[in-house]
């Protein structure tokens, strides 16, 4: 049987790691070739000087163009892609291009569509994945309104649209979207997170964290970013008895912001920045701590969320975007508001207080990660989209 083939248009991939990025490579591994029927190519910018220009990545032959300057690859991408993807089409014969949210990488497949047309040529149908996690904000008047204008536009020239949560997809409507979509969101490695974690790795890394009896952690994961909150965690701590600690994985921009308001407040030694911890080994921590918290400003989904959850952690979130899809309060997980404080430490508060409340989150999260999230249910959606195209 003859594969099916796809070319993907993303402005970043492996190396560089994000919710959309193992999205791609979790759906791909199980539907490409030669154990599934679709063969997939990816055009993506270079980011870094040492990087191949070509290479196979898993199920994925990965094109990658650019000089290794970060802004000057993203801003040609969309134009060099284009170019890349028609001398690709010429003997791939793609029955379908797939772009990952409204970017430079997806521009490249839009701008390749125009071409084709302006030069007599048939277009490709083309999947819209969004995964934006930005606020309404972000999007209306960021770089001046560009950011809206181009959703705008991907969107009228989008043959399918599939969105990560309902939160987003909505969003494509309000902003002029009225064709065919599907909901896919995005998933957790339930072999990785939900793994048995032995009691002397969890005693080593107590050990290490300075873990002693009675302590509780609470821990939050993701990009140091001012929609995720962590600052508000941290404003917590003055308020919660002094066994109470707050691990933070993950690196970003607010690093240093972060880390000094730590220190203006008094609570820098309850408060451990531990950067980027692996996939593999997220796990681990996770299973020395005891609440996960993220008060996140904006989420498209929230990843890092089904994956505490899948680690039967507890989780603390928001009401806001994608979050509603998965979280139910005092079901599978207690909402806090955004940007208050005080209703993290009631939150907190209710968790450590109700044994019998908190259980019941713990098992109805966990049941429903192991129901939506997993991604073999996840790459059966998105297998479903790809063939209204065959």
């Amino acid at each position: 049987m003859t594969s099916k083939r796809i070319l993907i248009f993303s402005t970043a991939y492996y190396p560089f790691v994000g919710g959309a990025e193992v999205a791609v490579k979790e759906i791909t591994d199980r539907l490409g070739s030669p154990v599934g029927e679709f063969e997939f190519d990816l055009i993506t910018a270079r980011l870094k000087k040492d990087l191949p220009g070509v290479e196979k990545m898993g199920k994925v032959n990965v094109y990658r163009v650019g000089v290794g300057r970060p802004l000057f690859d993203k801003l040609l991408l969309p134009f060099r892609g284009a170019l890349l993807a028609r001398r690709l089409n010429k003997t791939r014969n793609y029955f379908c291009l797939w772009g990952i949210m409204v970017t430079f990488g997806s521009g490249a497949g839009y701008l390749f569509n125009i071409l084709q047309s302006l030069t007599g040529k048939k277009k490709v149908p083309i999947v819209l994945t969004l995964q934006e996690g930005d606020s309404e904000n972000h999007l209306q008047y960021k770089w001046a309104g560009l950011i809206a204008l181009s959703w705008k536009l991907s969107l009228w020239l989008t043959d399918y649209l599939t969105g990560i949560s309902n939160f987003l997809l909505n969003r494509a409507k309000k902003n002029g979207y009225s064709g065919r979509y599907s909901l896919v969101p995005n998933g957790v490695d339930l072999s990785v997170f939900s793994q048995e974690i032995s009691r002397e790795v969890k005693d080593d890394l107590k050990n290490r964290l300075g873990k002693k009896q009675g302590d509780t952690f609470l821990v939050t994961s993701g990009r140091l970013a001012h929609k995720n909150a962590v600052d508000d965690v941290i404003s917590t701590l003055v308020y919660l008895p002094k066994n109470i600690y707050f691990i933070i994985i993950g690196k970003g921009e607010e690093g240093p912001k972060l880390q000094k308001q730590a220190r203006d407040l008094g609570v820098a030694d309850r408060v451990k920045f531990l950067g980027f911890i692996s996939y593999q080994d997220m796990p681990k921590y996770f299973s020395v701590c005891d609440i996960f918290v993220r008060p996140s400003r904006s989420e498209g989904f929230g990843n890092s969320f089904i994956e505490a959850m899948a680690g039967s952690l507890p989780v603390i979130a928001t009401p806001v975007g994608g979050i509603s899809d998965f979280v139910d309060d005092k079901e599978t997980g207690i909402f806090c508001s955004p940007d208050s404080p005080q209703s993290i430490v009631k939150a907190v508060n209710m968790l450590l207080e109700n044994e019998v409340l908190r259980k019941k989150i713990v098992e109805n999260a966990y049941g429903r990660v192991n129901e939506r999230y997993g991604w073999d249910h996840i790459t059966v959606q998105m297998k479903s989209v790809f063939d209204k195209f065959v």
